[in-house]
């Protein structure tokens, strides 16, 4: 049995264990914010929703980004620097991003649905294990339907996730190239300010960094990210 590689909009059908990837920037931020004391992040589509919905749970606190940018009202941008650097102890975040949480939001049939990235790769691919399927879908977020052959970081990355998934080496210095010189990475020097931190691509790139995986649940209507313990 193999692994499946899809874009957002070929999700329609995609069942069983479903893992979104967003390596730059979306799934390492939330699992950087995971580390500073987030208790959960609640994955949404639009900035409104997101301002909307940290609105109604009290202390609640937004992330992420619109065309790479942190939107008015945000409380923090998609820079895992960020997010490393915050007391987030015991706090609900509110995610919207143009691609990692849109790719949560499209896998609607998933059993189970797991984000990612390379922070917690091997974490991943242990929990994706625990369930037993032996043909889990990835989704390339990173890839548009104007771009059909982009999101080679977070193809790069589902493939590392896989690999250990199934025990193979790594390739974790490949792995670590593909996506530091990715066209998204090479945007991302582009957006400079306060939106984008100098040190964000290295930290995305620092393979299992953490043990904790990512699985998403769905409750109330809502999808709802929480941290895993897979030791």
């Amino acid at each position: 049995m193999s692994a499946h590689y899809l874009a957002k909009w070929e999700l329609a059908e995609a069942r069983g264990v479903v893992v979104v990837v967003d390596v730059l920037r979306a799934f390492t931020s939330a699992a950087y914010a995971f580390a500073s004391g987030a208790s959960s992040i609640w994955l949404v589509g639009t900035v409104d929703e997101a301002l909307a919905l940290a609105g109604e749970i009290p202390g609640a606190l937004t992330m992420g980004e619109d065309h790479g940018r942190r939107p008015d009202g945000f409380d923090f941008s998609n820079s895992p620097v960020a997010l490393a650097n915050a007391d987030l102890t015991g706090r609900v975040l509110v995610q919207r991003t143009s691609a990692g949480t849109q790719g949560a939001i499209a896998a609607k049939r998933a059993t189970r649905l797991f984000a990612a990235s390379l922070v917690c790769a091997s974490a991943t691919a242990t929990a994706v294990g625990k369930t037993g399927s032996d043909e889990p879908t990835y989704v390339i977020t990173g890839r548009f339907p104007d771009t059909p052959d982009g999101g080679e970081d977070d193809l790069a990355t589902a493939q590392l996730i896989e690999r250990a998934r199934l025990g193979h080496d790594l390739e974790i210095s490949a792995t670590i190239d593909a996506v530091a010189q990715s066209r998204w990475a090479r945007r991302l020097a582009t957006l400079g300010g306060d939106d984008v931190h100098e040190s964000d691509v290295a930290y995305c790139c620092d393979v299992d960094r953490f043990d904790f995986a990512m699985e998403v649940q769905r409750v109330g209507g809502g999808l709802r990210l929480v941290p895993v313990d897979v030791r």
